[in-house]
């Protein structure tokens, strides 16, 4: 039981809500368009998850590597690390993470043969970007390229590669529709990251936030938490999302608690409560979708 434990920590399976969100965002639009498969939407969630969770395990072995993760890290001290503790072996996580790629590339070519070759290119850029985030030779994390790269695999890639399976076809609705869930979720890293600009610095590792500082980088994030939520309106006002795309907004008070909070002081969890608005923002916009699609 307690090395199931180990593993439930190492694959962090809480964070998997964003890309089933993702996921889902797609495929309702879809969905309202026409015709809509469990079968296809089912699988390509098991993709993706398998993808995220690989990148996870990954990601835990190569910051442990290369000293990034350490006993001292705030992450460590909030939530069990499971290398840096020694509770698994790091050879076995790395394995475990390479493995659930191989699960995905099997599920990505199996929906290739049934929805097209698209499905191919962008499983093979979230590949790319999965084990090039903190592994060699790419390492882009460290260079200040993270949260493009979360921003692109959890909005634009994510959703319209969800929107393809079920409709083998790009859109660029589903592209607009996107970008403010892409944006939050880019946010969950980048909170992490100001959070961490000491240790960050200490690590020879270089951000965003360590970049910009911690003021500006407060001051960025709090203007990007207003960016998803104008986008929304925007692309409701144009006619992309209905009104009941302003179903979002009823996860404001959560946002302004969180920007409050993040004005006085960054918390240990400053991620996981960037995460906790993502999944409110996300299931309302899954919500608005669908009633969109059901309505006509």
């Amino acid at each position: 039981m307690e090395l199931l434990k180990n593993w439930f920590l190492s694959a962090r399976p809480w964070s998997f809500t964003m890309t089933v969100i993702s996921v889902s965002v797609g495929s309702a639009l879809a969905a309202g368009e026409g015709t809509f498969s469990w079968a296809l939407y089912l699988l390509a969630v098991l993709g993706a998850v398998l993808m995220h969770a690989g990148t996870n395990l990954v990601n835990d072995y190569y910051d442990t590597r290369f000293g990034v993760d350490t006993v001292d890290a705030e992450t460590a001290k909030y939530r069990p690390h499971v290398i840096v503790h020694g509770l698994i072996p790091a050879r076995q996580v790395l394995t475990a993470g390479l493995g659930c790629f191989a699960a995905a590339v099997a599920v990505g070519v199996y929906l290739a043969l049934v929805c097209g070759a698209m499905v191919l290119f962008i499983g093979a850029i979230g590949v790319i970007a999965g084990l090039g985030y903190t592994a060699p030779p790419l390492k882009y994390k460290y260079v200040a390229l993270g949260e493009f790269s979360v921003f692109l695999m959890w909005g634009p890639l994510m959703v319209e590669g969800a929107y393809f399976v079920q409709r083998q076809a790009l859109s660029g609705d589903a592209l607009l529709v996107s970008i403010p869930f892409g944006v939050l979720v880019a946010l969950v890293l980048f909170a992490n990251n100001i959070r961490d600009i000491e240790h960050d610095h200490k690590q020879g590792i270089r951000t965003i936030a360590m970049m910009l500082g911690p003021r500006a980088g407060i001051h960025a994030y709090l203007a990007l938490v207003c960016l998803a939520y104008a986008v929304t309106l925007a692309i409701t006002l144009a006619g992309v999302l209905t009104a009941w795309g302003l179903l979002v907004f009823l996860s404001l008070p959560i946002a302004v608690k969180l920007l409050r909070q993040m004005e006085r002081g960054i918390p240990s969890d400053a991620d996981a409560r960037t995460a906790q608005l993502d999944t409110a923002f996300g299931v309302l916009l899954v919500a608005g979708l669908v009633i969109q699609g059901l309505t006509g």
